[in-house]
């Protein structure tokens, strides 16, 4: 079986085009609502690089927030590639480290959630793939943001075309290609305990804490069911 280059990575970052079209877009509009350029949009966008750290750059600025406190947020809401950088280098662990730097820097929740999915179909993926992954999302969220913030001005309410719902479709999208994969390997009866317990962990946490830590909470007790339940 040949191995899938470039533009294999690219057809699977699919998902991810659609969703970053719809939610840069939203982006560069609220970057120009903040009153941020599109050439900073852009240049941002570019070096940031964080769809959920870039959002919450444009309240910072907005608010007048310092440098310090700036970098610092984006910073803790950028920690979990950490984590996930940890997982990708035993993947391509024959890779280089410059290639392992480069990977790193570019992926993202979706492409690392791409190649997840890819993965559990095909054991071996190949750099150019991971590449094609990485970098079809990136372009796509540049070219989507300073869209966004050239038409800002003239689009009130992004909201009523829907974008805020892109962001759950396109997951919707890369996991069902997961699940196909999982349910071939793993029997269904372990994988309903996992969502049980992730399911039942978020409704009880967020009921004493924020739902965004009642979803890191249930996250973590569904990987360390998905550990305890692993042959």
């Amino acid at each position: 079986m040949s191995e899938k280059g470039f533009w294999a990575g690219v057809r699977a970052a699919t998902p991810t085009i659609f969703g970053y079209l719809s939610i840069g877009l939203a982006f560069g509009i609220v970057a120009a609502k903040s009153g941020i350029t599109p050439l900073e949009t852009g240049l941002m966008s570019l070096l940031v690089y964080s769809g959920s750290g870039q959002f919450a750059l444009c309240a910072l600025v907005l608010s007048q927030a310092p440098l310090s406190s700036i970098a610092l947020t984006i910073f803790l809401i950028n920690l979990r590639h950490f984590l996930m950088n940890l997982h990708v280098s035993t993947v391509f662990s024959k890779a280089s480290l410059g290639e392992q730097v480069l990977i790193g820097s570019f992926m993202t929740d979706e492409s690392y959630g791409v190649m997840l999915g890819e993965r559990i179909h095909h054991q071996d993926i190949s750099l150019a793939w991971m590449h094609g992954n990485n970098f079809a999302g990136y372009v796509m969220w540049f070219l989507a943001s300073v869209m966004g913030s050239l038409v800002g001005g003239l689009i009130p309410n992004p909201h009523a075309f829907g974008v805020d719902f892109a962001l759950i479709a396109m997951f919707v999208a890369i996991f069902a290609s997961q699940l196909q994969g999982m349910v071939q390997r793993i029997t269904f009866g372990k994988l309903f305990r996992i969502l049980l317990v992730v399911l039942v962990t978020y409704i009880g946490s967020s009921r004493i804490i924020s739902t965004s830590l009642a979803v890191l909470v249930a996250t973590l007790l569904g990987c360390l069911a998905g550990v305890v339940l692993d042959d």
